[in-house]
């Protein structure tokens, strides 16, 4: 039987142990969560769910080997165990940086299944600065492969509709394991920044870049 379906709060800032122990437990089990970072809410599921980043790709609209997701990191640190080694300058823009709304594309080491990479064997690596979301990544032991919930064409001209909780739930709320209300979050995206040749804004979002 599919689990009961539950909208469950959290609070950043103090996220309630008991419940980030939880649902990491759903995250282990290869369920798929919709959950708080920085910038919009994010379809979220253990880095070895293969079978959850399929489910992911269908709730998104697009098919896997087209799908760009982001690597959520809970610092910097561990971030270094998933990318070829840093230059100087990026590795000062990164500690700068994070946590923060940021997207940061870096070359993938072989710690990153090929599935997630981009042709150009990058990825998009994020440490939001969400208690909530460090708190969920540190408890499941490893990064979290997540998208944004905000449509890929973009068409939706109603924000709400991916910056509150209650609206996300009755959207995807029987689609996916669980929701977590961590607040109403901000319509912009995490501003994406290309490390992987010199560095480079591709995407002005969320946040101010010093380069």
């Amino acid at each position: 039987m599919h689990p009961i379906i539950m909208l469950t709060k959290l609070y950043n800032g103090n996220p309630n142990t008991r419940e980030v122990r939880r649902i990491a437990d759903i995250l282990r089990d290869g369920k798929v969560v919709i959950m708080p970072t920085d910038t919009l809410y994010a379809f979220a599921c253990c880095m070895d769910q293969k079978r959850a980043v399929e489910s992911i790709a269908q709730l998104k609209g697009f098919k896997l080997k087209q799908a760009k997701y982001s690597i959520l990191c809970s610092s910097l640190s561990q971030v270094s165990e998933y990318v070829r080694p840093l230059d100087r300058d990026v590795f000062a823009l990164l500690k700068a940086s994070l946590p923060g709304p940021f997207t940061f594309i870096l070359e993938a080491n072989n710690n990153v299944p090929r599935n997630y990479q981009n042709a150009n064997k990058t990825i998009g690596i994020r440490v939001p600065d969400n208690d909530i979301t460090r708190a969920l990544i540190e408890e499941v032991g490893m990064p979290l492969i997540a998208t944004s919930v905000r449509p890929i064409d973009n068409t939706d001209d109603e924000p709400e509709n991916y910056t509150d909780p209650d609206l996300i739930h009755d959207r995807f709320g029987s689609r996916v394991d669980i929701v977590v209300d961590g607040g109403y979050a901000e319509p912009e995206p995490s501003t994406v920044v290309d490390c992987s040749d010199g560095i480079e804004v591709v995407r002005q979002g969320k946040g101010q870049i010093d380069i």
